[in-house]
């Protein structure tokens, strides 16, 4: 049986690899809804692992707090190595 992504280490860092980047980015989760057009609960949710993001959906998050997404999924590889 496998273990959903949910539940395993590297989705932890994921998750807080979005907040530092928003937080990075001198944002608060109103201040990004905002930049997405969407309600503070949605980046709430994604921070949380509540809400899982398509990948338009992490590259718009990764654009709203001045990254690209090739950075961003860079730096999630180099945390994930170590």
């Amino acid at each position: 049986m496998s273990t959903k992504s949910i539940h395993k280490a590297e989705y932890a860092i994921l998750l807080q690899q979005l907040r530092d980047l928003r937080l990075a980015a001198g944002l608060t989760q109103v201040g990004l809804s905002v930049a997405l057009g969407r309600p503070q609960s949605y980046v709430s949710d994604v921070e949380r692992g509540e809400r899982r993001m398509d990948l338009l959906q992490l590259r718009d998050f990764c654009t709203a707090c001045g990254t690209s997404l090739k950075a961003f999924v860079s730096k999630f590889e180099r945390a994930l190595a170590g």
